[in-house]
């Protein structure tokens, strides 16, 4: 599974509708190109999604085109486009914060919470210590302002959907993610204790997918599904936002058989404590 792969088929799908209105001009790909005073090969590129489109570019196709009046609708679609894959080093260029807080909205309206990690705790799991380690060290590795303090504040307000309003949460972790060693063995400690708290919540389902399993769907990029519309997939460059049909569809297969994959309950109690106990 390629997360990428949405932008490239949005881009392409916008390609194809930029296609259509320069066919409903009459204009031929080289056409177009003299018009605007481009390289021949340029509309090419466009057309089939191997070249992003500015918003200068996209004004002058439509003018080009004789549809000045689709530009506005144009240009929302290309800003869409931009948002579904978002390099860290742009999201976060001036801390940590704002990325928590943005997320607020979505996280408010999302009734159903499908999320599968296989490294490091889920946000919505966090203790406070666990997630200023893990913030800290991203904020270093990325060169950004030191907001961590504000960040962990935001990504705690989040929380509170797992006791307020008409929301679900399932989650799937790797039982590496208990083995992970974020912020040392006390904060570690106290991370899986509140796990142990955390799986007893009436809107939780917390399922952790023992090392030792026969795997029937190998570990893959940890991913969040809110509800059948949107999910967001954490690369080690940016943020992907998927919003294709058919490729949310193969993220609700793989948390499926993933989560079938996972134990629950006293056995998921048992992973948790063994690694507590593995401490030390």
């Amino acid at each position: 599974m390629v997360a990428s792969s949405s932008v490239q088929e949005a881009r392409r799908a916008f390609g194809r509708r930029l296609r259509e209105i320069r066919e409903d001009a009459g204009l031929t790909a080289r056409r177009l190109a003299e018009m605007a005073g481009w390289h021949e090969s340029k509309c090419s590129r466009i057309e089939n999604g191997k070249q992003a489109v500015s918003q200068s570019d996209i004004r002058t196709w439509a003018e080009c085109c004789g549809a000045p009046e689709q530009v506005a609708d144009l240009l929302a679609v290309s800003r869409g486009l931009d948002g579904m894959y978002v390099e860290w080093r742009r999201l976060c260029r001036s801390g940590l914060r704002q990325v928590q807080q943005r997320a607020l909205p979505l996280y408010e309206r999302t009734r159903r919470f499908r999320v599968y990690e296989p490294g490091v705790v889920p946000g919505l799991l966090q203790t406070a210590d666990y997630a200023t380690a893990l913030m800290t060290s991203i904020a270093a590795f990325l060169a950004i302002p030191d907001d961590v303090e504000e960040a962990v504040a935001a990504r705690l307000a989040r929380q509170k959907v797992l006791h307020t309003g008409d929301h679900r949460v399932a989650l799937v972790l790797e039982e590496s993610t208990l083995r992970t060693r974020i912020g040392g063995a006390d904060v570690m400690a106290a991370q899986l204790g509140h796990l142990l708290v955390a799986a007893t919540l009436p809107r939780v389902s917390l399922g952790i997918i023992p090392s030792t399993v026969d795997r029937p769907m190998w570990p893959v990029e940890g991913f969040w599904l809110f509800d059948d519309t949107t999910a967001l997939v954490e690369l080690a460059t940016a943020k992907v936002t998927v919003t294709q049909p058919h490729e949310l569809l193969i993220y609700q297969r793989t948390f499926a058989l993933l989560a079938e994959m996972a134990v629950y309950g006293k056995a998921a109690r048992n992973c948790i404590t063994e690694a507590i106990d593995a401490l030390g």
